[in-house]
């Protein structure tokens, strides 16, 4: 499995910015595909995830409702769309595949860059 992130950039406080995440190889449809962040710094976080089949997602309880999780198996893209962006969110963000075979987010995209100006 493969993954490839885009869409990051600069932003201002407030603004909204869409990551794109494009998946390639086997993925199955219970297979979860998630995003994550690192901030300089810190460790990297959990952000959210969703099932390939589109059933289940789920969040970090510190974003509230400012991001939402998305997926167009059409596109083989899974995105993470974020409003209302703050300083504190400025970090590399990863997408990433569960392997069914380990439980575990074995598969990671090689990150794109996200900084909120204030």
């Amino acid at each position: 499995v493969q993954l490839v992130e885009s869409g990051g950039g600069l932003v201002q406080t407030g603004g909204s910015l869409k990551l794109s995440c494009v998946v390639s190889g086997r993925i199955f449809s219970d297979s979860f595909v998630g995003w994550f962040r690192q901030a300089p710094g810190k460790e990297r976080e959990f952000v959210g995830n969703i099932r390939w089949s589109g059933f289940v997602s789920g969040y970090a309880d510190f974003l509230g409702d400012r991001f939402t999780i998305s997926r167009d198996t059409a596109k083989n893209t899974v995105y993470l769309q974020m409003n209302s962006l703050k300083p504190e969110d400025t970090a590399v963000y990863y997408c990433a595949a569960m392997n069914p075979e380990t439980d575990h987010y074995d598969y990671w995209g090689q990150g794109t860059e996200v900084t909120v100006s204030s």
